[in-house]
């Protein structure tokens, strides 16, 4: 049996998993990020968990064979320099290096959306499709793009940014410096500021809604919305069907332009399954280009949860 370490770098937690060759995690470690710090205190940190996790999993270093990192932003997996993390406010940082010369192991790196999808394509919802995309609803929307079994990332590597595709034209700023991209619209961020908005401005209908945030709004998350829907609550109903339709509108984009086999759909909203995808198929039928084909892309849940970036981290190496 082999063993890889996978290390998924977020803006709140640093995880770092032992994963045999059949994709199995064999045991984690983690710490908090404590953004923002310098470079060299994060990768002091990486490579703390990561002999926690081969410790944990009974193991030697010898044991292992390479170690990849999920790492938000732009980055360049040829010359291991992460170009741009807006997130951690990295720029020109050779990762790789720096962890080579603390761990002493071959180090890969890659977007964590896109090694969240490439796990998800080795032992989750994508497993067994040839062209497939993996989405993720979280503070924006990651994309990871696999095109005949490979990453696709394009010349720069900076490709599958797919939450900047823009659907409303001049839209709300995104932070990215356009207007109306979809994440400003379809992230888990959009529908709880959706869900906030809608209670001020319509507070004579929003009793539900706070007496499940407590009366804080402050306290209203990606969920709220939905709950209120399911308890049959107008205002909720109204929010989450906007929302549903904003996220059609990305996904018939996507499926217009590359018509993968399978697209499927983490992050926390992805938890309301059949009451999100049940609706967002009833709109995507309805309006992706391909809508008389016999063969059409089908829409999940993606299965791995936050297990997803790490497995795909681990593997980096078929990839590069």
């Amino acid at each position: 049996m082999s063993y890889y370490v996978g290390i998924d770098l977020g803006g709140t937690n640093i995880v770092a998993a032992v994963v045999d060759s059949n994709c199995n995690i064999i045991a984690k470690a983690e710490c908090k990020t404590n953004a923002p710090r310098s470079e060299s205190e994060i990768c002091d940190s990486m490579a703390d968990v990561t002999l926690k996790a081969i410790s944990n999993a009974g193991l030697k270093t010898r044991d292992i064979n390479s170690v990849g990192i999920g790492v938000p932003g732009a980055l360049n997996p040829e010359t291991g320099i992460v170009e741009y993390c807006v997130n951690l406010g990295f720029h020109n940082w050779n990762i790789t290096r720096d962890m080579q010369q603390r761990l002493g192991m071959r180090i890969y790196i890659e977007n964590d959306a896109n090694a969240a999808a490439y796990g998800e394509y080795l032992a989750g919802a994508l497993k067994g499709a040839k062209n497939a995309i993996a989405i993720t609803l979280g503070t924006g929307v990651g994309g990871g793009i696999i095109i005949d079994g490979n990453l696709y990332s394009g010349s720069n590597f900076a490709g599958g940014e797919l939450g900047h595709i823009v659907i409303q034209y001049k839209g709300k700023q995104c932070a990215c410096g356009r207007k109306g991209c979809w994440e400003k619209y379809a992230s888990a961020t959009a529908l709880i500021e959706s869900t906030k908005q809608a209670v001020a401005e319509h507070p004579e209908e929003a009793e539900k809604i706070l007496s499940l945030c407590g009366g804080n709004v402050d306290n209203i998350n990606g969920a709220t919305a939905f709950i209120a829907q399911r308890a049959g609550d107008k205002l909720g109903k109204a929010i989450v069907e906007q929302y549903i339709e904003y996220l059609a509108c990305g996904l018939t984009n996507i499926i217009n332009i590359f018509q993968p086999e399978i697209i499927c759909i983490g992050g926390g909203i992805s938890k309301e399954e059949d009451n999100l995808i049940n609706p967002l198929l009833k709109i995507v039928e309805s309006e992706r280009y391909t809508k008389h084909n016999n063969s059409q892309t089908q829409i999940c849940v993606a299965a791995l949860g936050n297990d997803a970036g790490i497995i795909g981290a681990a593997f980096l190496f078929e990839q590069y």
